[in-house]
């Protein structure tokens, strides 16, 4: 059987609520763990020194973009699913859920930088409906990604493509930030949806980044008993940056 791609699937009808129920609705230790180690990252830059930072693949998940409101003057959160652009929205044009604060308090005691509130981390970000594979490359000072690459598609020539399409949307010197989860097969989410996962582990993901960027690390962390059961191994963790001119 063909493994599913990207553009086979209808992501306008990603559960959006379940998944914020799965996986967000608490903070859980791997997201401690993910914030603990994008706000070591983060603490390399000045507060406001960065023009423009992007979220890859944004989906419904706040705490990447409190992380960017330390360094950048404005976050563009690209989504290609109309679910996922209607939840940010909200969440930017109202007050954001009462269940994101612990994720705020937590980047904020990792990183002074992060704005004081929840609602002034978000002021910078700017939500963008498309597909990012059509962004304009070497647009972007800090680029990250979380949970995407591997988690819409099993292609793994796919998986490749979207991971050079990240490193390749930061300037060049640029900087880059990403969370995979790890081993994660096909996966379901609520209670029947089914979704495509590319099963990718730290050497993996190191093979697959390392001809396009420099100063390339990569760690992972444990699976996480108190999240549900996706299939995967834990959570790979990368921080680089693409080559300079």
């Amino acid at each position: 059987m063909a493994p599913t791609r990207n553009d086979d699937v209808d992501w306008d009808s990603w559960p959006v609520q379940d998944y914020l129920g799965e996986n967000y609705r608490e903070l859980h230790p791997s997201d401690a763990a993910v914030i603990a180690h994008h706000s070591a990252f983060y603490r390399q830059f000045e507060p406001g020194s960065a023009g423009c930072s992007l979220e890859f693949g944004a989906g419904p998940n706040l705490y990447p973009l409190i992380l960017a409101a330390a360094a950048s003057r404005r976050i563009d959160a690209v989504e290609a699913s109309a679910a996922g652009v209607a939840y940010l929205a909200r969440q930017l044009g109202q007050a954001p859920d009462e269940s994101w604060l612990p994720f705020h308090a937590l980047c904020r005691r990792l990183n002074p930088g992060v704005p004081t509130t929840l609602a002034q981390s978000l002021e910078a970000v700017r939500v963008i409906h498309g597909d990012i594979r059509a962004l304009e490359p070497g647009t972007y000072d800090i680029a990250s990604m979380n949970f995407v690459a591997e988690g819409v598609t099993e292609d793994f020539t796919e998986f490749t493509d979207f991971c050079h399409r990240f490193a390749g949307s930061v300037v060049p010197g640029g900087h880059l930030v990403a969370a995979f989860m790890e081993n994660m097969p096909t996966y379901r989410i609520g209670p029947a949806s089914r979704w495509p996962g590319c099963p990718v582990d730290p050497a993996i993901v190191t093979r697959v980044f390392a001809p396009v960027t420099e100063r390339l690390v990569v760690t992972r962390i444990d699976a996480d008993p108190t999240l549900p059961d996706y299939g995967d191994s834990g959570m790979v963790l990368l921080t680089a940056a693409r080559p300079g001119t």
